[in-house]
């Protein structure tokens, strides 16, 4: 289920973020967004999600499918400076705003591995308007994961 943050604004608990796009590690906003700013990462899984190709960086939206991507939990006291730089980068200006590019939503995230289970985590899935388009005339991402001339299996 897909949950927005009431007021967008601090009232949900500090949960970690979900990226599957130019936030991943090794790509370009990886470092100058989150280097310094995060605690720990690892490989994760969103399900029942669809990847699209966008103009540079992926969109996912709500479908039958997987996006694989990186679970991220915040450096204890930035937080909020961190939810702040996301939203910007990923023009989410509150819930069901018409100029968002994305909604930040609540969803359950997946972790691979022995010690695996499922995570609840912010991500950015594509705002109503976007999902539309993409669905109508967007280019999937077959096996839902994004890459930028990174070896394709790397997370």
């Amino acid at each position: 289920m897909t949950t927005p943050a009431p007021g967008g604004g601090p009232s949900e608990a500090e949960l970690p973020f979900f990226v599957y796009g130019t936030l991943l590690p090794g790509e370009p906003n990886h470092d100058l967004f989150l280097r310094g700013r995060t605690t720990g990462e690892r490989p994760a899984v969103l399900p029942r999600a669809l990847l699209y190709e966008g103009p540079g960086y992926p969109y996912a939206i709500q479908g039958h499918g997987r996006v694989h991507g990186t679970l991220l939990v915040a450096a204890p006291g930035i937080y909020g400076e961190l939810l702040g730089l996301l939203d910007h980068l990923e023009e989410f200006l509150g819930p069901g705003h018409p100029r968002n590019l994305y909604e930040r939503v609540v969803r359950e995230v997946e972790l691979p591995g022995p010690d695996g289970g499922s995570v609840r985590a912010w991500v950015y899935l594509a705002a109503t308007a976007v999902t539309r388009s993409l669905r109508t005339g967007g280019v999937l991402i077959p096996g839902g994961r994004w890459t930028t001339g990174r070896t394709p299996g790397g997370s």
